[in-house]
């Protein structure tokens, strides 16, 4: 499965399972990929873990800490944990600035009643990311994709689409291209920025019904063209 463009993307918090998984589907797409970390070495055993799951022959992924990735890449994913999620990305700032970045960030809580989305005070994470580099180019996509399902060696999850928001028409494109390394086809262009408001915390649904029907459950959408 290769890509007819091909990007260096820098996943911080390529560490964690939902990170792990997508870097796994670019690289096996042909982009080229840098693991991001607060530690480079548990950055650079995950660019093991998927190199070796691709084959012996993929060289197109490595790890890093997350200045150094983010340095290096034209597009920046953010695929990290909410909490401390706007101290981090104040930390990379510098190294954001002018690039597209992509999040991924889902704000949710958890208690005995299940999962829950956050109040944010810009409204998303990605509208805070937005609010910390003005200068980048965010965009919202990836959000409800299951990290065991990204990371199974199914070819392409057909039964996904990806819903991507935004105000960087550019930027937009560029994830909407990139979503041809998870399901083959180009991603779904749901609007504005502002609609990770409403993107983000529908994830806990999601998860919510997963748990009650032991499945990995995931968006479809009905009415359009599923071209590539």
């Amino acid at each position: 499965m290769t890509s007819i463009i091909s990007y260096k993307i820098a996943v911080i918090g390529g560490t964690g399972p939902q990170g792990k998984g997508l870097a796994y589907r670019f690289a096996q797409a042909g982009h080229t990929v840098v693991i991001g970390s607060r530690s480079s070495q548990r950055a650079e055993q995950t660019a093991t873990d998927i190199s070796s799951r691709i084959g012996d022959d993929c060289t197109q992924i490595s790890g890093a800490d997350n200045t150094t990735a983010a340095e290096s890449a034209d597009v920046v994913l953010l695929a990290v944990p909410y909490d401390g999620h706007a101290a981090l990305v104040a930390s990379l700032r510098d190294q954001l600035a002018g690039k597209v970045v992509i999040s991924c960030v889902n704000p949710l809580g958890f208690d005995k009643r299940g999962p829950y989305g956050l109040d944010v005070i810009d409204g998303s994470a990605a509208e805070e990311a937005q609010r910390i580099v003005p200068d980048a180019g965010l965009v919202g996509a990836f959000h409800h994709l299951s990290a065991v399902s990204l990371w199974s060696q199914a070819e392409l999850l057909e039964h996904e689409d990806v819903l991507v928001c935004g105000d960087n028409l550019q930027a937009k494109q560029v994830a909407i291209h990139l979503t041809h390394a998870i399901n083959g086809r180009d991603g779904i262009d749901v609007g504005a920025l502002r609609l990770a408001r409403q993107l983000e915390p529908l994830t806990a649904v999601l998860i919510g019904m997963n748990k009650r029907y032991k499945i990995r459950s995931g968006i479809r959408i009905a009415g359009l063209e599923h071209s590539g």
